[in-house]
């Protein structure tokens, strides 16, 4: 698709939109090429794959966190006299 294609939806300046596709492209996100006057950008479908896993498995890690501090937090407002435990 023509990176002035993908821009349109955003409310943003093309060169700043260029310069968000060039982190994606740094990070073997996407790939793009030039096609005449336009440059054509396509989602590397592999690197997106292992980038979700990746989130998935943070997302995880931290949701463990999250519920062992809220059993924390339940403990502590347990405690009569608020002390740690």
């Amino acid at each position: 698709m023509p990176v002035s294609a993908l821009a349109e939806p955003f409310d943003m300046a093309l060169p700043s939109f260029t310069q968000h596709l060039r982190v994606l492209e740094e990070c073997g996100l996407i790939a793009s090429e030039k096609r005449g006057r336009s440059r054509w950008c396509r989602l590397e479908r592999d690197r997106f794959e292992e980038a979700a896993n990746w989130m998935e498995m943070e997302r995880r890690r931290w949701a463990e966190r999250l519920d062992r501090l809220e059993v924390y937090l339940d403990k502590l407002e347990a405690n009569d006299d608020g002390k740690a435990l």
